[in-house]
């Protein structure tokens, strides 16, 4: 079994869509282990990959926000040791919330939980004006906790001089690429699945 987290730069970077693809192309189960808000990513993947086995989520929160603050409006507190990694013999896609260093308690932040657990990381960066700061803090802090990086998947219409900067300065891999699309079928999940597990820099990634 491999263990493979998806985390982002930010919020709404694209992270399901990046779940579904991987859950395709490598056969893998899918988990969220912190879901915020009333709408499941866990549903919108298994609309998009019927055939993803999706494990139960370990903590639901109601409100949209940064786990520990949707906690806190429910009059609870996260216990992160009660969040514990599915068993399963498959490949398991583990989808982070929001970026790497968002709070769920008082004492804890989501990396250092996810980082308990034996895995690599995929990081999704999102086109926009900062993107390449916000993308590039978040791989330095990868770099600084030891965290095994298979590399990058850029989501956005290609901007090169961007990519090209992210790349050189942190000497990670781009892994896979999305490109802006107005609506997301099964159909079109699949296709990204058969390109990303065709390409030299994906299949080497997923060897480490």
């Amino acid at each position: 079994m491999k263990n493979i987290v998806v985390t982002g730069i930010g919020t709404d970077v694209g992270k399901t869509i990046v779940s579904a693809i991987l859950t395709r192309a490598l056969n893998a189960d899918y988990w969220k282990p912190i879901q915020s808000g009333e709408c499941k990513d866990s549903e919108t993947l298994k609309k998009l990959t019927p055939q993803t086995f999706c494990h139960q989520e370990g903590i639901l929160l109601k409100a949209p926000r940064s786990p520990h603050h949707a906690a806190y409006l429910e009059g609870i507190a996260i216990d992160a040791d009660k969040i514990l990694l599915p068993q399963t013999s498959s490949t398991l896609i583990i989808e982070g919330c929001g970026g790497l260093l968002v709070p769920l308690n008082e004492k804890m932040l989501t990396v250092d939980l996810f980082s308990k657990w034996e895995c690599t990381w995929v990081v999704v960066s999102r086109h926009y004006v900062g993107s390449i700061n916000h993308t590039l803090l978040t791989l330095e802090e990868m770099k600084k906790r030891k965290l095994n990086v298979l590399g990058i998947i850029f989501n956005g219409d290609s901007c090169s001089q961007t990519e090209e900067a992210i790349l050189t300065f942190s000497q990670y891999p781009c892994i896979g690429r999305l490109q802006q699309e107005k609506q997301w079928s099964a159909k079109q999940i699949d296709n990204y699945a058969n390109q990303w597990k065709n390409q030299k820099a994906f299949q080497n990634a997923m060897q480490k």
